[in-house]
């Protein structure tokens, strides 16, 4: 099972940014699919959540009106649009993979696979 995010970089704040994560060696449809990220010093936090059907998603509250996270159970992939990034975003993102989970709120012990993350740096 891998999952493979790409799409970081460094971008000036008020910038946007999109992530992709591309998954393989899972049925792709079974799991909710999220991001997170982990900020240096501080512990990694759930960003956005997306059904498995793609209907139902969720934001933690501080990304809510700037992020979009979508999925394509076609090609297996999940994004994340991100528009307004702040200086305080700066962060290795994460995209994450759920079998168990109940809802698109997910939690890090829900977790059954991880990307290896991607830096997006945001300056001031």
């Amino acid at each position: 099972v891998q999952l493979q995010a790409s799409g970081g970089g460094l971008v000036q704040a008020g910038d946007s940014l999109s992530l992709s994560c591309a998954a393989s060696g899972v049925t792709f449809r079974n799991y909710v699919m999220g991001w997170f990220r982990q900020a240096p010093g501080k512990e990694r936090e759930f960003v956005a959540g997306i059904s498995r059907g793609g209907g139902t998603t969720y934001y933690t509250e501080s990304v809510k009106g700037r992020f979009v996270i979508s999925r394509n159970n076609a090609k297996f992939t999940v994004d994340l649009q991100m528009y307004g990034l702040k200086p305080e975003e700066t962060a290795v993102y994460y995209c994450a993979a759920s079998w168990r989970a109940r809802n698109t709120l997910l939690d890090e012990n829900d977790i059954d696979y991880w990307g290896q993350g991607t830096q997006v740096t945001v300056s001031s």
